[in-house]
């Protein structure tokens, strides 16, 4: 295949770029070092136009075809990569391992900006399409603002971006393998926040206190009724808490407690109902306790939602680099995804790119595998070549 034996010329280059992202991993909007990276980059391979500080530290590369339009076919897509990383103090001891302590890239997001880069590269050179192909680097994955910031800048008006694609990394799926499906690919999410006001007071004399600890508990456990009571059978939600603070070491009983958690849904009847019913059941043991209860949703991600046309043209790029039998029709997964805002602002498709056997998302021992550059390359090349004429 021409297009990975130039991507394979190509590979040295951009295992180098990933290496340098990920030793110098960045968070939120906070991307100086990377943002500036990839600009640099981009006007060196010869982008028509590179745009900076697009939703904050959002960068875009302009690439025009040299090929005469179809009639019928789209004129501008956009590709997008997200660059920032976690809050985790990394664990691999890789020679490029992260330099900036409890910072790391457990995510992949320096693998997917540096196969962006090696397709920007490789379209540059090449322009063996018609129309226009947008890369699109974005920030602030992680907390979920990043795709709408560079939304609220005009991203999809300025550019004039007709359908908007993205990609990850997936533990478990082979090298050479791509995944994706119609509809429904990632949950909705929102994060819950539970502050709890008791009465705090002498464990020897519980009934003039009420135990915060005790209504915290209360509340997890009947709210994990929910799932198993009112959420139909068929449809896929979670609901889950990962922060319980109350207490101190001394023999008190706590006057306060708070709650951190997350629920997710795969469609907007489950979203609503999750909500509903979360209020109503913090409003039960509230009244049942005598405990003051603050309930609060602080906010997430739309399900992201492949359109079928953009599926299909996912697809068939990912079955010309790989085979029709290495691109798998993969379940919904019930994890939220930023690039949910860019595919409800234009028709889109979201696909998933194998890493082997490797430690697992957002673990401290996660390693984007250099071994997958190759496809998840050639697959944004083939992409824009197909959809584009």
């Amino acid at each position: 295949m021409p297009i990975l034996n130039r991507v394979a010329d190509l590979l040295p280059d951009i295992i180098a770029w990933r290496h340098e992202i990920h030793s110098h991993p960045e968070l939120g909007f906070e991307l100086p070092r990377t943002s500036t990276f990839v600009a640099e980059r981009l006007r060196e391979f010869g982008c028509d136009q590179v745009v900076t500080a697009i939703g904050k530290t959002g960068v875009v590369g302009v690439i025009k075809g040299k090929k005469a339009k179809i009639d019928g076919k789209p004129e501008v897509i956009g590709l997008r990569a997200d660059m920032d990383a976690l809050p985790i103090e990394e664990e691999t001891d890789l020679p490029y391992a992260s330099k900036n302590q409890g910072v790391m890239h457990a995510c992949g997001h320096d693998g997917h900006t540096a196969m962006l880069l090696g397709a920007a590269r490789y379209l540059t050179e090449t322009r063996n399409f018609a129309g226009t192909a947008i890369m699109i680097f974005q920030p602030a994955e992680e907390l979920g603002a990043g795709a709408a910031a560079m939304i609220e800048d005009g991203l999809m008006e300025r550019f004039k971006i007709e359908q908007v694609f993205g990609m990850h990394t997936w533990p478990g799926m082979p090298i050479g393998a791509f995944g994706t499906r119609r509809g429904p690919v990632m949950s909705a999410t929102d994060g819950i926040k539970i502050k709890i006001e008791g009465r705090g007071g002498h464990p020897g004399m519980p009934h003039k206190c009420i135990d915060s600890i005790l209504v915290g508990a209360q509340l997890v456990t009947a709210l994990q009724q929910i799932l198993a009571q009112n959420v139909d059978p068929f449809d896929s939600a979670g609901l889950s808490f990962h922060y319980f603070l109350s207490g101190t070491p001394q023999r008190f009983i706590a006057q306060r407690a708070e709650l951190l958690g997350s629920m997710r849904a795969l469609t907007p009847e489950a979203y609503q109902l999750l909500k509903k019913r979360i209020g109503e059941v913090v409003t039960g043991i509230a009244q049942m306790t005598g405990a003051k209860i603050d309930l609060a949703f602080t906010g997430g991600e739309l399900v992201t939602f492949n359109r079928a046309e953009q599926s299909e043209l996912a697809m068939r790029a990912a079955k010309d680099v790989a085979g029709e039998d290495n691109v798998l029709e993969t379940p919904p997964i019930l994890a939220g995804e930023d690039f949910c805002h860019m595919a409800n602002a234009r028709p889109g498709a979201f696909v998933f790119c194998g890493n082997g056997d490797s430690a697992q998302l957002h673990h401290p021992a996660y390693n984007f595998n250099d071994e997958a550059i190759p496809y998840g390359t050639s697959f944004w090349i083939k992409l824009v070549e197909n959809t584009l004429g």
